[in-house]
């Protein structure tokens, strides 16, 4: 079937993923975000035929890549929806689906979105966005609207950059001759401002600014503390949550709220510590390095 094998990124921990779901014929899972397809592809094949799916992402262009992908499809219920996974409770109910056996939420974003031309990527001149879809407000609207304060503060927590505060009073200063626009102009000022041997060259001087940007603008940190909240709205006795991340901020967020789920007694840890990519799959897909994968079962 085409519309398995044309998948437009490699998913990251994807053996781990159907490990721990363990999906079968007739189940309903969800994809909080769906980006390329890669994990929705192979759980879709397992829950069929009888399965239900339901395949979320803020990205328009991902949910028609996906409604086309999987059109073919007759032997599984599949459903998609144009939405942030904070959203999933009022999706269930609108489409009168009940709770779920299993939710996955990959907070990674793909390489289409890296080459989307929305400003993701530092190694690229292109528009500041950085949003998802178009309600939020833009990376080039806080470059160029927020304190130098607010702008350090940012940078400092979303992307713990020790050099936040020299960054953003260079931004300022910046700005006051012609609004920062481009990916390019922000990339020329934190480079101008950190030089070429920041962090020994281990990573680019832009990294952790450009992080700091886009879990800002989409609100990642706050979205995450919400879907949190909302797993007993979302998942069934017995039903399994897999959160991926891939920064420290995202992975201690999910850590704290899983201990204290399994405290309260709602539910239980199914992954003592973190799993992370085997060398191989890091070789394979370098995407993998920094991702953490945590599992909880509710009560």
């Amino acid at each position: 079937m085409s519309w398995v094998s044309d998948m437009a990124h490699t998913p990251v921990l994807l053996n781990k993923v159907l490990e721990i779901f363990s999906p079968t014929s007739g189940e309903f899972i969800i994809d909080g975000t769906m980006n390329g397809g890669g994990h929705a592809s192979e759980i879709i094949k397992k829950i069929a035929p009888h399965g239900i799916f339901l395949g979320v992402d803020l990205d328009r262009e991902m949910i028609s890549d996906a409604k086309k992908r999987f059109s073919g499809n007759k032997s599984v219920d599949i459903n998609l929806a144009e939405s942030n996974y904070t959203e999933i409770p009022v999706i269930l109910k609108n489409k009168k689906l009940g709770k779920a056996d299993g939710l996955l939420l990959d907070l990674g974003f793909s390489s289409n979105q890296l080459k989307s031309g929305r400003g993701f990527s530092f190694k690229k001149d292109e528009p500041l966005l950085m949003t998802y879809d178009n309600d939020y407000q833009t990376a080039a609207e806080v470059v160029n609207g927020l304190s130098e304060k607010e702008l350090a503060d940012i940078f400092y927590k979303y992307g713990e950059e020790r050099r936040s505060r020299q960054i953003a009073k260079r931004i300022v200063e910046a700005r006051k001759k012609k609004r920062i626009m481009t990916t390019g102009e922000l990339v020329e000022i934190i480079r101008g401002t950190v030089g070429k041997s920041y962090e020994g060259g281990r990573i680019d001087p832009s990294t952790r600014v450009f992080q700091a940007l886009r879990i800002y603008v989409n609100r990642e940190l706050e979205n995450l503390s919400q879907v949190l909240a909302e797993l007993k709205d979302i998942l069934k006795p017995g039903g399994i949550a897999i959160i991926i991340s891939f920064h420290s901020l995202e992975d201690r967020l999910v850590k704290q709220a899983f201990r204290q789920m399994e405290k309260d007694g709602v539910a239980e840890i199914l992954t003592k510590k973190p799993v992370t990519a085997d060398p191989e799959e890091q070789r394979d897909n370098p995407r993998s390095r920094s991702a953490k994968l945590r599992a909880i079962v509710m009560k």
